[in-house]
């Protein structure tokens, strides 16, 4: 897949609670609510979860399962950490994900938060919201404008974490074939902007991050009162896709809500599963067709050792410079660097030297791209290196102490300065999601 996050906190708010994360085989989307209770907790936690299952050791046979088991996980922990945290009462999150194995897609589902297909340049929403008033919509009750403006629209039905029970999630196992385009957005872009106005955008702009961008764009011309989290990513027949790291977005990003790795609370043992794929580098042995030498004269046994090191050391001569024409992206322990050579050493050599130690700090990026490098991003050439570097850079959120201060700064390049998203004086502030439990509007077990 090619893939692209944006994430934005909105015009009201002061809080990002939403997280996404693209990755080749992985998108997430998960929409916190709760407020002060930790709606941006909720979101990051499912996201921890979940990106460790960004690999290729998956089968189209377990792709519902390993999805049902990271969501199932993330919920027991957004228990655990509410139980623990009597303040938090009432956090929880919406989640889409959606899993790739060759040809197939497992996708799982709980809330409001949708995920569009667009193919033969027909969109079309393959999620259903678990809202009250969609639940009226679907037994007759109401009529769909009727639910537009309805006073409980924001009621959800089934959602992650806010009750001991685990939610039933919507599964499903679906083809991915090429040219698609799928959408994975908070309600802060679909109760905003119209399908048919997503459409004309999905369709006018090829490259994910700048539609992802402009449809972010269209929910802020819209008054953008929520945070507002998009994923785009293209199914694509090709292995010539450059190398990107995956992209992590709102609350996930931010260090707030990035719990200490090393702790014993629910939000850290959420975070210390992140990790990247294990990667193994295989040296290939030399072709050397061993030549039996005959001969009873001491003299040509000692000329054809003699030869045969001097062949050995050509061709390890041979293949470091080979080595030496290779680039990677890794760290030193603070600072991302572009390596010359490959990660790998022969006995006391280092078959990698530092070419430029770059400005970006590790400490910088987003937990899941740091881990990934941490566990280095091969590159194709020096300038592919540096194009990676250029991507890292757009993810690097120097840390704050505060990052509720101003829009989402997980590497979103669509974001506005923070003072065009500070609210004007005097303006009310909300004070928390404007969600509603699904037992204010007459039925139980949800938020």
């Amino acid at each position: 897949m090619n893939y692209a996050a944006r994430s934005d906190v909105g015009l009201v708010r002061s809080t990002n609670q939403d997280s996404g994360y693209a990755g080749p085989h992985l998108l997430v989307l998960a929409d916190g609510m709760g407020g002060a209770a930790g709606g941006d907790i909720a979101s990051s936690i499912a996201v921890a979860h979940l990106a460790p299952l960004d690999g290729e050791a998956h089968g189209g046979g377990d792709l519902l399962d390993q999805l049902r088991q990271a969501v199932l996980a993330a919920h027991q922990d957004l228990v655990a950490y509410a139980e623990d945290h009597p303040e938090a009462g009432g956090l929880g999150t919406t989640v889409i994900a959606l899993l790739r194995s060759g040809s197939k897609l497992g996708m799982v589902h709980v809330g409001d938060s949708r995920a569009y297909l667009l193919r033969d340049r027909t969109l079309a929403q393959v999620t259903t919201d678990h809202t009250l008033v969609a639940h009226l919509v679907a037994t007759g009750q109401i009529t769909e404008e009727e639910a537009e403006h309805h006073p409980q629209r924001s009621v959800i039905l089934r959602v992650l974490g806010d009750d001991p029970e685990p939610p039933e999630l919507d599964e499903s196992v679906r083809e991915a074939r090429e040219s698609d385009r799928w959408l994975l957005c908070s309600d802060g872009l679909s109760s905003y902007v119209s399908a048919e106005t997503i459409t004309e955008t999905m369709l006018a702009e090829a490259d994910p991050g700048r539609c992802a961008e402009q449809l972010i764009d269209l929910a802020l011309r819209a008054g953008g009162p929520d945070n507002i989290t998009v994923v785009v990513a293209d199914v694509v027949n090709t292995t010539d896709l450059p190398a990107t790291a995956p992209q992590v977005v709102g609350a996930a990003a931010t260090d707030r809500a990035r719990p200490t790795r090393g702790g014993s609370s629910p939000a850290a043992r959420a975070a210390a599963l992140t990790r990247s794929p294990d990667e193994e580098l295989e040296e290939p042995e030399p072709d050397l067709e061993e030549r039996p030498r005959k001969g009873r004269r001491v003299l040509r046994w000692i000329t054809s050792v003699i030869v045969a090191l001097a062949l050995l050391a050509g061709a390890c001569a041979v293949a470091y410079r080979w080595t030496q024409s290779q680039y990677f992206v890794g760290t030193d322990g603070s600072h991302v660097v572009i390596y010359q050579g490959v990660p790998a050493t022969l006995g006391p050599l280092e078959l990698s030297r530092q070419h430029e130690v770059t400005p970006v700090e590790l400490a910088d990026l987003p937990p899941f791209v740091q881990s990934r490098v941490t566990a280095t991003i091969s590159a194709n050439d020096l300038t592919d290196a540096e194009q990676i570097v250029a991507q890292l850079t757009e993810q690097a959120a120097p840390g704050t102490d505060d990052p509720s201060t101003g829009p989402d700064e997980g590497g979103d390049p669509s974001a506005s300065p923070s003072d065009d998203r500070t609210r004007e004086a005097g303006r009310d502030e909300p004070t928390g999601d404007d969600r509603r439990t699904s037992e204010t509007a007459g039925s139980g077990g949800g938020t």
